[in-house]
């Protein structure tokens, strides 16, 4: 008889702590919806964050990291959704993965997120984040490779914001793999290879002349070579 007592007592504790969590959800999904129509992120954030103990959702949990991601908290996005390669990954976690990991500069853990992401779609944008992540780890041959494949598929309507002067610009996306193939092409060789590089680099010159990263590189490879004699 206590048995029976003792089943029906947790029978009736686990059924109220199911409708507990019924309601609960409800209102941290109208919370999630008015914060969404107010644009307030954190309040979003928080509404998704209760959502998610509550009833977990790796959909969710996406959602979440791109929101982290959209904001500028990178590492939270990444704490949110890890850092390991799934083969169930949504297109939205390996975004998140590939753009947070190389933003706090891990490159060699965002590199197969980006493939992943080019596999899918052979988008130019994505060859090209491949192409100066190779190029930055002086993986040359691969950095070709998805200058090549960009090369291919780029559209004229496609661009890359560079921020290294005082204000942001934005160059044609063509324009920015030929000036990533000049690089390629110098740290091929650099004793060698300067006057063909700046060739490639006239290339990307041709489509955006006030292209400011470009200019840089041709001024400081056409620079002479000064010998010892002139030294001394």
């Amino acid at each position: 008889m206590k048995n029976i007592f003792y089943i029906l007592v947790l029978s009736i504790s686990f059924n109220a702590i199911a409708q507990n969590n019924d309601a609960l959800s409800s209102h941290y999904e109208a919370y999630y919806k008015q914060m969404k129509a107010q644009g307030d992120v954190q309040g979003i954030i928080n509404a998704l964050t209760h959502l998610n103990v509550l009833k977990p959702s790796e959909a969710r949990k996406d959602t979440l990291a791109y929101i982290y991601l959209n904001d500028g908290k990178f590492t939270q996005a990444l704490n949110t959704i890890g850092i390991e390669q799934k083969t169930n990954d949504s297109d939205i976690a390996l975004e998140v993965k590939a753009v947070a990991l190389k933003t706090i500069g891990n490159l060699k853990a965002a590199l197969p997120f980006y493939v992943a992401l080019h596999d899918k779609y052979q988008n130019a944008q994505v060859a090209y984040e491949i192409a100066e992540i190779n190029l930055n780890l002086t993986n040359l041959t691969e950095a070709k490779k998805y200058v090549d494949l960009g090369l291919k598929t780029v559209e004229d309507n496609q661009g890359k914001t560079f921020y290294e002067t005082q204000q942001p610009y934005k160059v044609p996306l063509k324009a920015a793999f030929y000036y990533v193939e000049a690089l390629i092409k110098f740290n091929e060789n650099k004793e060698t290879n300067k006057a063909a590089a700046v060739l490639i680099l006239d290339k990307a010159l041709a489509i955006e002349p006030q292209f400011n990263m470009a200019l840089i590189a041709k001024n400081a490879l056409s620079q002479p070579v000064e010998s010892n004699e002139t030294k001394n």
